[in-house]
């Protein structure tokens, strides 16, 4: 039963798709033996960050790659490596930092031709599977540690790391497979998508810099899977891209639902969103079953991402 009206529909429609010359089709690396048995695998789109310039930054999660897509329509490869990246952000000083499961955070920064380990363990004890990343306006850096955790295995994480002070915090421990992770725009609370849980969490972020009464912000339901990536508008809105259900969901910044994003014939496997366009009023969307990229236009005037920034850039990395 829900409580409230049906949100509005929102149709999207391709943007992009990565060109064939970029696709693997005869390739079976490991990562899909595990996570798509039964499916493709030529590409898997995850983690689309923005640059200043206007380029698509993407992973490629089972081929260890980091592809762009420029505002001309081209594609790229700007690296591959020996690896399985899932989360990607850019700092303000060009450094892109990745959430990779086999081997924690790494930074590419723009000299570099593969990335760097940045963190690997946390007290001697390897991370469990890292996915996804976000910055404060201070350059604090928040990530989750999803590993094989689930409503089985509560054993997921999150973590915060002062880049400036070399500071690793450990937030949260017993998560239910966190996944995407966004900040608000008063930097004070979490959001955090718990994919085997079906649901959003809330982390509010107490002066100590620890997290005290977290809860369940939203609960969803149907699908094979759950929440993915995540975005937050400038209001506070927060956009889920629901991988089971096919679609985006949009919320106010109270939870109630506003939009559902999707397009005609249906979506497969959408994992991940980001803003972009003129005034970043657009929403980005990765279906990573076909290696689309989507595009839907927001109604709302004015509405737009609401991007953490980092003013400083802390330490050399």
């Amino acid at each position: 039963m829900s409580l409230y009206p049906p949100p509005e529909r929102i149709e999207a429609r391709i943007f992009s798709t990565t060109p064939a010359e970029l696709r693997r089709p005869d390739d079976r690396p490991e990562w899909a033996r595990y996570n798509r048995p039964d499916r493709r695998a030529d590409v898997f789109l995850e983690g689309p960050s923005f640059d200043r310039k206007g380029n698509l930054w993407m992973v490629d999660v089972p081929h260890g790659r980091i592809l762009v897509l420029a505002p001309d329509g081209s594609w790229s490869v700007r690296c591959e490596y020996d690896g399985w990246p899932n989360g990607l952000k850019i700092h303000d000083d060009g450094r892109v930092l990745i959430a990779d499961y086999m081997h924690g955070i790494l930074v590419l920064a723009p000299e570099d031709k593969t990335p760097r380990p940045l963190l690997t363990h946390r007290h001697s004890e390897r991370f469990r599977g890292c996915n996804d990343l976000v910055f404060s306006s201070t350059g604090k850096l928040f990530f989750t540690d999803q590993g094989q955790s689930g409503m089985h295995m509560p054993n997921g994480r999150v973590y915060a790391y002062d880049l400036e002070s070399d500071r690793l915090t450990l937030l949260l421990d017993c998560a239910p497979s966190p996944n995407g992770i966004v900040l608000t725009p008063d930097e004070r609370m979490l959001y955090v998508a718990m994919t085997r849980a079906n649901a959003v969490w809330r982390l509010p972020l107490m002066d100590d810099g620890a997290v005290s009464k977290v809860g369940v912000f939203i609960q969803l339901s149907g699908g094979m899977g759950g929440p993915d990536g995540m975005a937050l508008d400038e209001r506070g809105g927060l956009y889920v891209a629901h991988v089971g259900n096919g679609c985006v969901w949009g919320f106010n910044q109270l939870g109630h639902p506003t939009f559902q994003i999707a397009r005609p014939g249906g979506t497969l496997g959408v994992t991940n969103i980001a803003f972009g366009g003129p005034e970043n009023t657009q929403l980005y969307i990765l279906e990573s079953d076909t290696g689309n990229v989507l595009v839907a236009d927001l109604p709302v005037p004015g509405r737009r991402m609401y991007s953490h920034t980092p003013s400083r850039s802390g330490r050399a990395i």
